[in-house]
């Protein structure tokens, strides 16, 4: 369900569902956009630094966006970002391991300067199933306010 900034809070968490991340979609990725050995190479990766594939972290970080994406919450009021602060990948992601998503609501203000928009600062990280961050960022995200006649969201 979409939210608008009038449905953000300070302290607010938004939770995705779950995605498994195979080895043949891990290494199609980095084919694609990241060939490093202990991406595609599976006997290189083993005797690499991570001891076997890993993700590329721009996957992690778009399957983290993706997962978001697909709760809704944005699909009616987001009008895209900015940029990203502090973005750390801490752990590798393995072929096996399921990602999901939690963001917390660090602010939300309306713009300064366009009335029909504002500010939303989260702290976005991504999780694998042992409940592990495995990477986090901070981020500014433009959303729209609600539109006139609509009421807050239940």
């Amino acid at each position: 369900m979409t939210r608008y900034l009038e449905d953000f809070k300070p302290g607010d968490r938004i939770e995705t569902r779950g995605c498994t991340l195979s080895e043949a979609a891990i290494t199609d990725f980095a084919f694609r956009y990241d060939p490093q050995p202990f991406h595609i190479d599976a006997p290189a990766a083993q005797a690499g630094p991570f001891g076997g594939i890993i993700a590329s972290g721009f996957q992690t970080l778009a399957v983290g966006f993706r997962m978001l994406w697909d709760t809704g919450v944005l699909a009616g009021s987001g009008l895209g970002s900015p940029g990203l602060d502090e973005l750390r990948w801490v752990k590798p992601v393995r072929p096996g391991d399921t990602l999901r998503s939690r963001l917390e609501v660090l602010e939300a203000r309306p713009s300064e300067s366009k009335p029909d928009r504002g500010v939303v600062r989260v702290v976005h990280e991504v999780l694998n199933q042992k409940d592990e961050v495995v990477m986090s960022f901070k981020a500014v995200m433009f959303v729209l306010r609600r539109p006139q006649g609509q009421g807050a969201r239940p």
